[in-house]
């Protein structure tokens, strides 16, 4: 139906209308911001305008709020990080004085650039530009760093976590790993939020499996806070919260469930949220996903003899039934002593176990790494693999010291527990020895950045690799400096995108178009705060073999290197 109205500015002259305006039947009046008058003349329309200026004014009241927490919550770690960073200065020859403050700038950093990427999300979901990319993933890796970034903050607030997973059919499969991990990340991280300290949270993974197609499910269920009826109603809404982070000390966008809907939408999957108020909340998230179908590689455990340091009865009775399933000879103890006393055992027979899994031990059995710096130096014939849910990049060097070359993730499934034991055995005779800073002697790297203290930060990180660093200042001297010199004679390239004269998707290519026997062979890394998955797509595409997201992380950035060269 047609709608009656018209405006009149404020001299009373009507200065636009309806054809269907009829002034003598005008039934309201309302006045605009500007100063005009708007001169409804039916009630149909009078009650639609009203209902449309009435959730305007909601949308704008969300956004006010919305902006008015951003301007506390950015402030906040920005205050931190301003202050900590004075007083390091000040303090600069008390170490532990330093070493504080570095340690709180760092989190508020993290908080920081969270913040700032539920904003960028939330700009590029509604202007369409956010892209689902399709990639290899392992389940197991997925869950694992889900819940390396998620226990930290459960242990701050003295959590109970229970965390269940089936034996799952499937654990390779094709998405978008990065936005799933977000999608859990989020989920969980409210849970933790809005559960008080010493509250109980757990979180469940299921697969439903349908010809090539698995639906991956995870569920998580609270005892926090839980939410009323009309704010359920309203959880996708962007910018809302439960209330105000400058009353309930809670921060964050409001963004992050709507970006999660936005998200599960995207790839074809529901969330279904249950909750009442004071008593917890439910979320379930079903994906599907394709399956990979990869190999069993089980070479070289063949007559070979694993044991297995493994407290919990859970996990025991899981490694008994992929060690048997595998056909793999297997003995399982409890603590560092029983090790010990299996190890002395079969030595004294003239046997020997070829590896040890190390898992959780009893208490007061000593450190995992107290027991694997006896094991490599009494039996150096073993391969010793961690399982955990360490963050493997924060124990690498120290782990490594102590003999331990591998690691597997929790949660640990068959095939990937029955791989990593082949990949352990079949180089265990000549395994190079990782560190937290690969030894590139010899190596030359060409790095390509524009901004001067990018440079001198990325250049301070690859001094500790011993490797010959050249630099350039855009892409056109990446290219001068690649064709002036040897063949051969650079074995990676670092490029920056976003430089003056020639950016570095123009520069990769024309590197790879140069009729130089090494043009296609050299490997190019985007290093780059170009982060989202179509930035990666255009880096690929101009003939990139990786890419490194900025903030660096050192600990990536280290494993990128020792992998390549």
């Amino acid at each position: 139906m047609a709608r009656k109205f018209a405006i009149i500015n404020g001299e009373g002259q009507i200065v636009f209308q309806t054809k269907e305006f009829e002034s003598a039947d005008v039934t309201e009046r309302l006045a605009l911001s500007d100063g005009t008058t708007l001169l409804l003349s039916d009630d149909a329309t009078v009650q639609s305008l009203r209902a449309e200026l009435a959730e305007a004014k909601n949308a704008n009241a969300a956004k006010e709020e919305f902006l008015s927490n951003m301007s506390h919550d950015i402030r906040t770690p920005m205050n931190a990080i301003i202050g900590m960073t004075a007083l390091a200065k000040k303090h600069i020859d008390e170490k532990a004085r330093v070493m504080d403050a570095l340690n709180k700038i760092d989190v508020a950093s993290s908080h920081l650039l969270g913040l700032i990427n539920d904003i960028l999300d939330m700009s590029r979901i509604n202007s369409g530009k956010m892209k689902i990319s399709d990639e290899q993933f392992s389940l197991s890796d997925l869950l694992h760093d889900t819940l390396t970034i998620i226990r930290p903050q459960m242990a701050k607030k003295n959590h109970a976590f229970t965390f269940r997973v089936d034996d799952m059919p499937e654990e390779t499969l094709r998405g978008d790993p990065m936005r799933l991990r977000q999608i859990y990340v989020n989920i969980i991280s409210n849970a933790v939020k809005y559960t008080n300290d010493g509250g109980n949270i757990t979180v469940a993974v299921t697969e439903e499996m349908e010809e090539d197609r698995c639906t991956l499910c995870l569920s998580c269920t609270d005892n926090g806070i839980g939410m009323s009826p009309d704010f359920l109603d309203r959880i996708f809404d962007p910018f809302e919260r439960v209330s105000s982070s400058t009353i309930s000390r809670i921060e964050g966008t409001g963004l992050g469930m709507s970006i999660v809907k936005k998200l599960v939408d995207a790839m074809e999957g529901s969330i279904r949220i249950e909750s009442e108020l004071g008593a917890g909340t439910s979320v379930t998230v079903r994906i599907p996903l394709r399956v990979v179908e990869l190999p069993l590689h089980t070479e070289a455990l063949a007559g070979k003899h694993v044991l297995v340091i493994e407290a919990d009865r859970e996990q025991q009775d899981i490694y008994r039934r992929y060690l048997s399933a595998g056909d793999i000879d297997h003995r399982i103890v409890s603590s560092s002593s029983e090790a010990i006393q299996a190890l002395t055992d079969v030595d004294y027979r003239g046997e020997t176990f070829h590896a040890v899994i190390l898992g959780k031990k009893d208490e007061g059995s000593g450190s995992v790494f107290d027991i694997a710096s006896y094991l490599s130096q009494s039996f150096p014939q073993l391969a010793l693999i961690l399982i955990g849910d360490h963050n493997w990049e924060e124990i690498e060097y120290r782990a490594n010291r102590c003999g331990i070359r591998h690691f597997l993730p929790l949660p640990v499934f068959r095939k990937t527990l029955l791989n990593g034991l082949n990949d352990a055995l079949s180089s265990a005779a000549g395994e190079e020895q990782a560190s937290g800073s690969p030894d590139l002697s010899g190596k030359h790297i060409l790095l390509v950045e524009d901004n001067i203290i990018n440079r001198e930060i990325t250049l301070e990180l690859l001094s500790m690799t011993n490797a010959s660093v050249d630099t350039a200042e855009d892409g056109s001297k990446a290219v001068e400096a690649f064709e002036s010199a040897g063949e051969g004679y650079y074995d990676l390239i670092l490029m920056d995108i976003q430089m003056p004269v020639m950016d570095g998707y123009a520069a990769a290519r024309a590197i790879r178009s140069s009729k130089r026997a090494d043009a296609g062979s050299v490997r190019i890394i985007a290093m780059t705060a170009n982060t989202f998955a179509e930035d990666v797509a255009r880096a690929r595409d101009a003939g990139m073999d990786g890419h490194l997201a900025k903030p660096i992380d050192i600990p990536l950035l280290m494993q990128v290197l020792r992998q390549i060269l």
